[in-house]
């Protein structure tokens, strides 16, 4: 997408692995997460980040993703149009992207965190 920052799943790996400072924030539907997350990932249903807009104001690297991409670029962009999204990057291809490259998925139980 134009217009916002982006990273790739081996990008992400890399960052988690090296150990690097940033939130990373799902916005998927409930049944969407049932299926799976990224370990590590906080629960932030697309629809509650205007009323959260503050907590993407700060320095803090934040990696968001969805599905597909879509969804989450568009919260890059609203971010962006809204003065908080200089530091927000849109995982490109989202968690299917992730899974597809072999990457881990996990539960919300595993990791001991429930959605917003």
């Amino acid at each position: 997408m134009l217009g916002i920052n982006e990273i790739d799943v081996d990008t992400l790996a890399k960052w988690k692995e090296e150990g690097e400072s940033f939130r990373l924030i799902d916005i998927r539907t409930d049944a969407e997460i049932a299926q799976g997350v990224i370990d590590g990932a906080e629960v932030i249903p697309m629809h509650l980040i205007p009323l959260k807009i503050n907590e993407f104001s700060g320095d803090e690297k934040v990696v968001i993703y969805c599905r597909s991409g879509n969804r989450s670029g568009q919260v890059c962009a609203f971010l962006a149009q809204n003065g908080a999204g200089s530091n927000a990057y849109n995982l490109r291809g989202g968690i299917i992207s992730w899974a597809r490259s072999g990457y881990p998925l996990t539960t919300l139980q595993k990791q001991g965190v429930s959605a917003a």
